[in-house]
């Protein structure tokens, strides 16, 4: 078990979870299938289910996407006109490849800056507007 003397920066733990790795130690993976959580590190044994990534990962993603491979695609002018058959999924299949290749390293940078803004999900309910009142 590495001993931790501070806490790691926002850039350290943002690129630790960008790599896939634990945002504390930096050693244990991050997931243990595509997109599941470890519930414990296993170098540091840090609680990594804590962190409530819910939708802003896929959120990000879409929003990365989309500005930097989509809005370009607009620009070239095959698009404007009558695509031929094979245009669309030539071009929707890698865009998919894509997305699903860059959702992990979103997800792992997301819960990185949880980690470092100290986000827990236990305090879910202080992060949530109750507008029933």
């Amino acid at each position: 078990m590495p001993a931790m003397s501070q806490s790691p920066s926002f850039f350290q733990a943002f690129t630790r979870g960008l790599k896939g790795r634990c945002p504390h130690c930096g050693e244990g993976r991050l997931y243990w299938r595509y997109l599941k959580v470890e519930p414990r590190c296993e170098q540091c044994g840090h609680d990594l289910a804590r962190y409530p990534a819910d939708d802003g990962p896929a959120y990000f993603t879409i929003l990365i996407v989309g500005h930097l491979l989509v809005v370009p695609l607009l620009l070239f002018p095959i698009i404007w006109k009558a695509p031929a058959l094979y245009v669309v999924p030539a071009t929707l299949i890698p865009l998919a490849i894509a997305t699903l290749a860059l959702l992990p390293r979103v997800k792992g940078a997301f819960i990185g800056v949880l980690y470092h803004v100290g986000v827990k999900d236990s305090e879910a309910h202080l992060h949530t507007a109750d507008c029933s009142k």
